[in-house]
């Protein structure tokens, strides 16, 4: 009897370390999943981002054309002289500052 109660405690304690060993292992896979997962997240995170910053890069470009556009000296002489009726000073309308 002595020897069926050790050997039953010996299997009790090799199934324990076998849980054991199950469970860590278990643990680890769990670890790498998460942390794989949470790298491809922040890879889909990035590449969001960097098509953000390319498309506000691309208006900025866009705003600074139609900025250049809006300030053309030759479309300000055209509303000068169409929509607000100015025209050139003539020679008698000129007042030279000394």
């Amino acid at each position: 009897m002595a020897r069926k109660a050790k050997k039953n405690a010996l299997s009790t304690r090799i199934v324990i370390i076998w849980f054991t060993v199950m469970a860590v292992f278990i643990a680890e896979l769990l670890i790498y999943t998460w942390s794989r997962v949470q790298c491809v997240k922040a890879g889909y995170e990035i590449s969001n981002e960097n098509n953000k910053n390319r498309k506000l890069i691309n208006l900025q470009n866009n705003l600074k054309v139609e900025i250049a556009r809006l300030k053309s000296p030759e479309r300000l002489a055209d509303i000068a002289r169409n929509q607000l009726g100015l025209k050139t000073p003539t020679l008698e309308q000129m007042v030279i500052i000394p």
